[in-house]
């Protein structure tokens, strides 16, 4: 389905979720690539480990892993305790980990059925080469699941589209109009086609991203619908190295309306102290990129006591009714990301 360009998942009725919503399952690519993680793999995987099987024992895992790699990845999880009577091993290969940029962006049809959209990927504007096994993921999920799965010609990420799932979607200049993506796309054409794509009708835009990110700025390390008519927002200490970007960022936030013309309620959530990869260069570091899973939350921490304490806190305020399970991403945030890009999620609408 989505081979037509007058078939869009918008006039379909479909639309994207906000990620509080019930999950069916949550999708992982299993890092296997040698040229990743060079010098830390081992402590790595205990981490990575350590979150495929903190997942395993909320929700279904359907992990992309060729097959001459899983009996080492089975061996993993088993070491970590994952119940591995909720996890799916596909023989499906993979350039890099990050599931949130590469993988579908999962969708809900009116009857609560799923669908999804696959945008064009250049591994965050023709980063890292190369980058055609990632692009070609959406498509071989949706065969194996069965799902309708509709194409974009928008070259996006997962991590560039968050939503409050009442059709307002928060996203960054830096990423959908960069000419590494989207070379000449106005404003006006981009939002088009993310209505089209997502069943948004009001999209919110962010200026910065954090420095260090080789993503030029995803939303899902700045600012997480908690609420239709909150965010969360990561901001810094004045004269710290991401505090302009992020103030910058919180002000457009509090001045931005709904559809109904209220104000959001921003929340801010203080970043760690910086961290630097063991070649010293800048990390993303954000508590901001946590995953929500149905009666849990999954927050990175990153070692500092007091930093991580506090994002637990203020996180634990926003989703009083679920578990709220630090998991650490020291090593996996190496490589410039942490637990929502790694995964995504597919929704229960029924």
């Amino acid at each position: 389905m989505g081979s037509s360009k007058d078939i869009t998942p918008r006039k379909l009725g479909y639309r994207m979720p906000a990620e509080w919503e019930k999950q069916k399952a949550v999708y992982l690519s299993w890092p296997l690539n040698p040229e990743t993680w060079t010098g830390v793999r081992p402590e790595m995987e205990k981490e990575y480990a350590a979150f495929a099987a903190a997942l395993s024992r909320h929700i279904s895992l359907r992990i992309s892993c060729v097959k001459e790699a899983a009996e080492q990845v089975l061996e993993l999880l088993s070491r970590a305790d994952a119940d591995l009577s909720r996890v799916r091993l596909l023989d499906i290969p993979t350039n890099d980990a990050w599931c949130r940029d590469h993988g579908p962006t999962f969708l809900l049809a009116p009857d609560g059925s799923p669908g999804a959209v696959h945008f064009r990927y250049n591994a965050w504007g023709a980063k890292f080469s190369p980058w055609d096994l990632d692009d070609a993921v959406s498509a071989r999920l949706a065969e194996v699941f069965g799902f309708p799965l509709f194409f974009s010609d928008l070259t996006c990420e997962g991590g560039a589209l968050e939503t409050n799932g009442a059709g307002v979607l928060l996203t960054t200049r830096n990423v959908v109009l960069n000419p590494n993506r989207n070379p000449g796309l106005s404003q006006t054409e981009s939002e088009r086609l993310l209505r089209e794509a997502l069943g948004v009708d009001r999209i919110l835009w962010l200026e910065s991203g954090l420095r260090g990110d080789d993503t030029d700025g995803h939303a899902d390390t700045l600012a997480r619908f908690i609420r239709e008519d909150a965010v969360l927002a990561a901001v810094d200490r004045k004269g710290g190295i991401q505090h302009d970007a992020l103030d910058r960022n919180f002000r457009d936030l509090a001045a931005m309306r709904l559809d109904n013309g209220e104000k959001l309620e921003v929340i801010p959530l203080p970043c760690p102290e910086p961290v630097y990869s063991p070649r010293g260069d800048l990390l993303p570091a954000t508590y901001a990129n946590y995953l929500p899973v149905n009666e849990a939350v999954f927050v990175p921490v990153f070692g500092q006591d007091r930093a991580d304490e506090r994002a637990l806190e203020i996180i634990g305020s926003a989703y009083p009714d679920r578990t709220i399970v630090p998991l650490s991403c020291r090593y996996i945030l190496i490589e410039g990301g942490a637990l929502h890009c790694l995964s995504q999620q597919e929704y229960d609408g029924k």
